[in-house]
This record gives structure tokens, C-alpha cells and sequence, in this order.
């Protein structure tokens, strides 16, 4: 971990049907719109209200409250507390399908609220009183794994649901023990769980939901066939819900083998999100550093994420950042996992200001107080330039790609912009605060709970 002296506190603006086997009976009693919904929630912690504006990625919605889905109101409490006021849009198409017992395919863009989406109604049709493991969610890296996991508990404190979070690089005694404890909610990496199946530790047999978030990249080569092995020991009748931003052929593939006739949802009307402006500036090799050095003089920055193409760069970027002044931690896969949990965690809760990393980040990780995103090295893919951009600009917030380009990177460029149909900017001489800093943009104090499109 590369650090040096801090520059200043970084801002934080966040604020079944009945008689299916292994699943609870999704009944209306103690639910929704209740006479007494003043006095429950009186009682309840909320976070401070984020009054940034927000894009019509999240605010063109059909004007449902979560209430309106008949949830526990110990999920409602959970839903609250976390500072979720009303569903967005995938969640508005997703939760109703989900809970009556569908397989489901959907398809929304990064930071929209894919999460709440699958976890909402997972949560609510889990029975607590059983002790067996009902709900399994799969995701593609430990970190992404850790966020999700601390979201379900978040959510579910009011429930009595037991979540168990296991990845690789962690003790797998330490997980068996947790096991036998029994829990009813597990979120996973594919190679760990597979693992303790395996060893018939995780016993899958009554486990009736089953996620795979960022499936795209779980069906992956990367990940080859363990996605196969994985549902096989699943029940018959289990649902499957496939959430993702793209969806290359092999997920066409696997719907076809594993899913029964899948509700499709694609909210993608563009692949990038409306609150990005993205720019580029045209640089020698030797000069990244020093336009890099510019950028963080110039810029407003709450927190940034700052990509490179490999390990070995990200760590070479990060002490020239600490040698300029800046504080800096940096992060990679052929870290210790331990070491890569606590940046993860420092830098979620400000710690740092300025995070280096490889694409390890690219998936699902949601820290909304990253106001700017820089590709320090240009991908090669456009899959992995949408992925990366969209660690700012979280659930309809504003923020800045910025793309440091060589004579070398000319064409990616170009292709870059022709696949996902978006427009990279030439960087100005100075960038309207406006695009990406939170008081430029936030609604004044009567305007409470209102948001307008950027």
C-alpha cells in the first residue's frame, strides 16, 4: 500500500408463491401499505438524505414505493435505514417478477440498482425459521462479493436472516465451521463454493434461488464450466436470475440449457450512464505522469479510482502519486487477500483519497463518493471501458471518465466510442465543477427528496 500525506477529508455523500418446494409462502399478512406506517417508521435510523441531483437513469420510474411490493416490514425497515427512498427503474421491473417465482434475464447499466433488485426479494421469501441454506448469489470477485454481502446483512438486520459471505484467499476451515452453524443466505465466488460442495460442507439441496450477478463475466472463460457444476447441485425447481450490464453470447447459451422460459428485462436504451462526461487528452508515454500530476491540481476531487493495464504498473503508478504528494493506496489480484480487504475497506470509508488498481475494480463496486474515474492506461475492449467508467456516476450521480491516450491507443479509441454509440470530448482547458462535484449540483433543502435530471 502506497500512502503519503493526506490532502484534506474525503467528502462522503452517500447517504415465492406458496406450495413451492424449499421456498416460503409469499403471503400478505403483516405487509405493505399499513394504517399505522407513521408510527414504524418514526423509529427508524436513517441516513442523511442525499441531495444530489440525479439522471433520469434512476428517476424515470413508474412511481412505485417499495411498499407497494407487500414486503415484511422487517425488509422495509432494512430498505429505509439503508437510505433507499423508492425503487428505481430495474428494480420497478424486476422485484414483482422475481417474487412470483420467475427465472429472470435482465439487463441495466452499471450502478443503476441491480443489487436491491435480487437481494429484496431473495430476502423476502427466505424462511429464517429454517435452518438449511435457501439462497445462493454468485458473483465474479472477492471484493464484489464482500460489498454484497455487507448490503444483504445491512438489509436484512431486522429479518433474523443469517449471511455468509466465502471466497478464495480466505480460511476455508473458517468457512466449514460457519457452515455447520447453519445460514441461510450465502454470496460467493464460484472456485470457494464450488469447493466446499464438493466436500458436501454447503449442502445445495433445498437451496431454491439462485443469482448470478455480473454474469457476463461468471460465464466467462474465466470461469469455465463452474457455473454448470454449481447448479447441478441445485433442486429442480429452483429460480435463477441472471443480472448483468452486458450479455454476450455464452449467457444466451446458458439460458437456453438452465433457465425456464426467463423473463427478459433490457433497460439499456445506451450502454453508458447519462451522468458521465467523459474526456480524453492525447499524451506521450513519458508524459502521463506529469498530465496525471496537472489533473490533481486542477480537479475537484472527492475520491478518484485510477486504472492501469497490469499489477505491475499499478504499483509503479501508485509511488510515483505518493512521491508527488498525493495520498494513494493501490490494489491488484496478486495481493494477499487480507491486505486487499483493508484498502477496500479504508478506501469505502474515505481513508484515502486517490485508489490505483488494475481491473480487478472494473465489476459492480459501489463507491458512491468516486466522483472521478481515470484510465491512466486505455483498455483494449470496449466492455472493459464501460465497466470501468462506471465506478462514478453511481446510481444517478454525476461524474468524469477521464482517458490519458497514446499515438498507440488512436484506434481503440475510436472503436471504443463506435461500439458503445457515446462521445469522448477532447479535455478543455478547465472542467465545469458542475459535471462532477456534489455542491455545484445538489438540490437546496426545500427541494427535499425531489430530483431533476441532469
Amino acid at each position: 500500500m502506497a500512502s503519503a500525506k493526506t490532502d484534506g477529508p474525503v467528502a462522503n455523500h452517500t447517504a415465492g408463491p406458496a406450495g413451492r418446494p424449499g421456498m416460503a409462502p409469499h403471503t400478505m399478512q403483516n405487509k405493505g401499505p399499513l394504517k399505522d406506517a407513521e408510527d414504524w417508521k418514526k423509529g427508524l435510523v436513517r441516513p442523511p438524505t442525499d441531495r444530489r441531483v440525479k439522471t433520469s437513469d434512476v428517476t424515470n420510474t413508474k412511481g412505485n414505493e417499495f411498499e407497494d411490493y407487500c414486503l415484511n416490514r422487517e425488509l422495509l425497515m432494512g430498505i429505509f435505514e439503508m437510505g433507499w427512498e423508492k425503487p428505481s427503474p430495474i428494480q420497478e421491473e424486476s422485484i414483482p417478477v422475481t417474487l412470483s417465482g420467475r427465472d429472470i434475464l435482465a439487463r441495466a447499466k452499471n450502478g443503476t440498482g441491480k443489487t436491491g433488485s435480487y437481494l429484496i426479494p431473495i430476502l423476502e421469501r427466505i424462511d429464517s425459521s429454517k435452518d438449511y441454506i435457501q439462497a445462493m448469489v454468485l458473483v465474479p470477485t472477492r471484493e464484489l462479493a464482500l460489498q454484497t454481502s455487507h448490503t444483504c446483512k445491512q438489509l436484512s438486520k431486522h429479518l433474523g436472516a443469517r449471511v455468509m459471505v466465502t471466497t478464495g484467499g480466505t480460511n476455508l476451515k473458517d468457512d466449514i465451521m460457519r457452515l455447520y452453524e447453519n445460514v441461510h443466505i450465502v454470496i460467493a465466488t464460484p472456485g470457494r463454493i464450488l469447493d466446499l460442495m464438493d466436500k458436501g460442507v454447503a449442502k445445495m439441496s433445498k437451496c431454491a434461488f439462485l443469482c448470478l450477478d455480473e454474469a457476463d463475466k461468471l460465464l466467462s472463460q474465466d470461469f469455465k464450466n463452474m457455473l454448470d457444476r454449481c447448479i447441478n447441485f441445485l433442486p429442480n425447481d429452483r429460480q435463477i436470475m441472471l443480472f448483468s450490464a452486458t450479455f454476450p453470447l455464452s449467457v444466451q447459451e446458458f439460458m437456453t440449457r438452465h433457465l425456464n422460459k426467463p423473463y427478459e428485462i433490457n433497460l439499456m436504451d445506451e450502454l453508458t450512464l447519462k451522468g458521465i462526461t467523459q474526456y480524453y487528452a492525447f499524451v506521450q508515454e513519458k508524459q502521463k505522469v506529469h498530465c496525471l500530476n496537472t489533473l490533481f491540481s486542477k480537479l475537484q476531487i472527492n475520491q478518484s479510482i485510477i486504472f492501469c493495464n497490469s499489477t505491475q504498473r499499478v504499483e509503479l503508478l501508485a509511488r510515483k502519486i505518493t512521491e508527488l504528494g498525493y495520498s494513494c493506496f493501490y490494489i491488484h489480484a496478486k495481493m494477499r487477500q487480507e491486505h486487499r480487504n483493508r484498502i477496500f475497506h479504508d478506501f469505502r470509508n474515505g481513508a484515502c483519497r486517490n485508489l490505483v488498481c488494475s481491473d480487478l475494480f472494473t465489476r459492480g463496486i459501489d463507491i458512491q463518493a468516486v466522483n472521478v474515474v481515470i484510465n491512466f492506461d486505455f483498455p483494449k475492449h470496449a466492455e472493459t471501458y464501460l465497466h470501468r467508467i462506471g465506478r462514478s456516476g453511481r446510481y444517478g450521480h454525476l461524474g468524469i471518465a477521464l482517458n490519458l491516450i497514446t499515438y498507440e491507443d488512436r484506434f481503440s479509441l475510436y472503436q471504443i466510442e463506435r461500439e458503445l454509440g457515446t462521445e469522448i470530448k477532447p479535455i478543455p482547458g478547465s472542467i465545469d465543477k458542475s459535471l462532477y462535484v456534489a455542491e455545484y449540483h445538489s438540490l437546496p433543502d426545500e427541494a427535499d427528496g425531489q430530483n431533476e435530471e441532469k
